[in-house]
């Protein structure tokens, strides 16, 4: 099992809608950074977990979801009427690619970013390092437990 950070930015997409969702399920899609293209196409399995990271507004760690579908196809590059559409990417060759999430748990409270910086044993992790914006990026399995603990214990006793 892997463990992964999945940044969406709340007003596109938040926990709240995958929440909501039929199967409280939805397709990753509209990734266009090769990088992170690349952990969804050959790294990520079902089952791995993914701390949901809302990211601009207040950016937070705000939950968890799972890898429900391995990757396939991003059929929104084939759509032109989607603002993720890429004339490069045919269903024939595709360039772009997507798994399914769904939906784990809420945090009762966010985990700021700026909370996150000042945690011993997340000094490394890649969220926090200067210039790294991948959307998709992994997370160490004792840096995942430090996040979702902290997030356990925002839960009213």
């Amino acid at each position: 099992m892997r463990y992964w950070l999945m940044k969406t930015e709340p007003n596109e997409f938040s926990i709240d809608d995958l929440a909501n969702r039929p199967n409280q399920s939805e397709p990753w899609d509209g990734v266009r950074n090769y990088q992170a293209r690349n952990f969804m196409r050959d790294d990520m399995q079902i089952g791995d977990q993914v701390l949901f990271y809302h990211s601009r507004i207040d950016p937070s760690v705000v939950g968890m979801a799972t890898v429900s579908k391995t990757s396939h196809p991003d059929f929104t590059a084939w759509d032109k009427t989607n603002k993720h559409f890429d004339p490069r990417s045919t269903p024939e060759k595709p360039l772009w690619f997507m798994v399914e999430v769904t939906f784990q748990s809420k945090f009762p409270e966010p985990i700021p970013l700026k909370e996150i910086k000042e945690i011993p044993g997340l000094e490394k992790m890649m969220l926090i390092k200067k210039g790294c914006r991948l959307s998709i990026q992994p997370v160490t399995k004792e840096e995942f437990e430090i996040i979702v603990a902290i997030g356990d214990e925002s839960t009213p006793k």
